[in-house]
């Protein structure tokens, strides 16, 4: 057969973790569940996103679509003290057997497989309430991120000059 004419082969398609994002905002917006990719926490971590329901409880979902970065994460447990309910948001093709065993703590995280145009909850996230004071904190800061990005969308010049959270 003529080289030229071979038929290439085609890579298998493997989600991003922005695909994974999408998939999952996608589900919450359906089940009235707001979120903001990238958000900082106080302790100095990022939530990859941080949501809040309809009646005003924090959802985080941490992102991961490689195996190795699956194993090798260990600040996850940080995001459990921001948040009333945690996910694991992954990509179909990931073994998801590493986020059964006690090292992931089933116990307490829920599981969402996603893809870049949809997402399903594998395992619900139990809920478990934060501080009333701590919650009210959480929602005013994801509120207050979530109104800078938007003005700075609209207005790139107006950065607050100087003025923070």
């Amino acid at each position: 057969m003529n080289e030229s004419c071979a038929i290439p082969l085609i890579e298998p398609y493997c989600e991003t973790a922005g695909d994974v994002a999408r998939g999952v905002i996608r589900l919450f917006a359906r089940n009235d569940i707001w979120c903001l990719a990238e958000m900082p926490l106080r302790n100095g971590r990022r939530a990859d996103l941080m949501g809040v329901d309809a009646k005003g409880r924090i959802v985080i979902v941490e992102i991961k679509v490689q195996r190795g970065d699956l194993l090798g994460d260990a600040k996850w447990p940080d995001y459990l003290d921001f948040c009333d309910r945690f996910y694991w948001g992954v990509p179909p093709g990931l073994d998801r057997a590493p986020l059964e065993s006690e090292s992931h703590r089933p116990d307490c995280c829920g599981v969402i497989v996603a893809d870049g145009y949809d997402a399903q909850i594998l395992r619900p996230a139990p809920l478990l309430p934060l501080a009333a004071a701590r919650r009210k904190c959480e929602v005013e800061r994801l509120a207050r991120t979530a109104l800078r990005r938007l003005t700075t969308g609209l207005d790139p010049e107006c950065t607050g000059w100087g003025v923070s959270d």
